[in-house]
């Protein structure tokens, strides 16, 4: 039975330095853990080591013009960000840059935004219908509906959407929550466009399989990099009149986006593509291999956890040759799609009363029986996490706690 002292001793006491003194302490014992968001504040470790590699320097007179590139269509695109993203893209394999326009956004979910305006018909009689396939990242409903726009609207699960003329279907691989690999669920129906919603499409996460070449694909700095707060992500485009409608909806909306954060981006980047060149520069560890490991022990670490209850389970993931690595791996998702076998409604709810917050399966347009419990927090949030989940046991009288 879970709960006992020889389960919880398999999980490390945690602790972390202080920035300002460099002295250990351990976090509160009843600290709130809030595993709800996806803040990639896991890969802090890495990026310490790296030292000064990222530092830039923007004098005051720089980035003083609205205009990055005005040869590019994307006219507000800094040359050394899509420079480094393509060079990035060709460096593991996972998206096809040739014959490709490139859309920067402010993160990935203006680009969703942009990509809805983009393909939705300006004279349609009624709003186009979006889909994706459940579960589906939560977000997609709210930014769908935000607006409130007489272009598209949210119509959900594609499983069940039956519904004849045009649509969008947003396709999530690896899907957020539960990591799987994705395909377009609806066909058969006229009209239909296809997002592929692609941010988790890299080797820390899962094998990459091979080159995607879709119509629109989409990526964010955030899941790549860990760097959530420069606020960037990038859109893939086949059709230059779908490139040039999504770069309105950025103008319009925002008139572009930070020249600092993208310059940022581009040094990050780039120091990312280096660390897996054959030589590599001094002091330089590969950004992959580094972050895959840490996701791999996390997931071994977790599965230990829920191996010594049966009160929880986990997807189990098929292993695949990874093109990047030469190896066959599986799959080791940000997030993990926790499922409760026992009789409790709301996992989320019953989670909370142990302080652990995880966002609900009914947010996915799923089972309240599951929750998404974010992989890439610290490591003091996660190593606490884990004890808690080893604290919670069935007695004998089937009432949990």
């Amino acid at each position: 039975m879970c709960g006992t002292e020889q389960d919880t001793a398999c999980v490390s006491k945690c602790t972390f330095s202080t920035e300002a003194t460099g002295e250990k302490r351990s976090l509160s014992s009843d600290a709130i853990i809030n595993l709800d968001h996806g803040d990639p504040t896991m890969l802090e470790t890495y990026w310490r080591k790296m030292g000064d590699k990222c530092t830039v320097v923007i004098s005051g007179y720089q980035s003083l013009s609205y205009f990055a590139n005005t040869k590019n269509i994307c006219w507000f695109l800094e040359p050394q960000l899509e420079e480094e993203v393509k060079r990035l893209h060709r460096v593991v394999g996972n998206a096809a840059v040739d014959d490709y326009y490139m859309v920067v956004g402010t993160g990935s979910t203006q680009l969703l935004q942009a990509a809805l305006f983009a393909l939705s018909p300006p004279d349609g009689s009624e709003p186009v219908s979006v889909v994706s396939a459940a579960p589906y990242y939560s977000c997609y409903p709210e930014v769908t509906d935000f607006l409130r726009s007489g272009l598209y609207k949210w119509a959900g699960d594609a499983n069940a959407f039956d519904k004849d003329g045009p649509y969008i279907e947003f396709v999530t691989s690896p899907n957020n929550p539960d990591g799987t690999i994705r395909e377009a669920i609806v066909k058969g129906y006229g009209g239909g466009k296809l997002v592929h919603d692609l941010a988790y499409y890299w080797p820390q996460y899962t094998p990459i399989t091979s080159c995607a070449h879709h119509d629109i694909m989409l990526f964010t700095f955030s899941k790549c990099t860990g760097h959530a707060g420069s606020r960037i992500g990038w859109a893939l485009v086949k059709e230059k009149e779908v490139a040039r409608r999504m770069i309105k909806f950025m103008e319009v909306s925002t008139i572009g986006v930070s020249k600092e954060s993208q310059i940022r981006a581009a040094k990050i980047l780039g120091v990312i593509s280096d660390s897996c060149l054959p030589v590599p520069p001094p002091d330089s560890i590969n950004f992959f291999k580094f972050s895959q490991n840490l996701m791999v022990q996390r997931w071994d670490e977790l599965r230990e956890v829920v191996g010594h209850s049966e009160i929880f389970s986990l997807p189990e993931y098929p292993q695949d040759y990874c093109l990047f690595t030469g190896k066959f791996t599986e799959t080791h998702p940000a997030f993990a799609w926790l499922k409760c076998n026992k009789d409790i409604e709301d996992l989320g709810k019953f989670l909370k009363g142990h302080k652990v917050l995880a966002r609900s399966g009914r947010r996915f347009g799923s089972d309240p029986k599951y929750v998404r419990v974010s992989m890439v927090s610290k490591e003091e949030e996660f190593k606490l996490f884990l004890e808690r989940l080893l604290a919670i046991q069935a007695p004998t009288n089937g009432n949990l706690k």
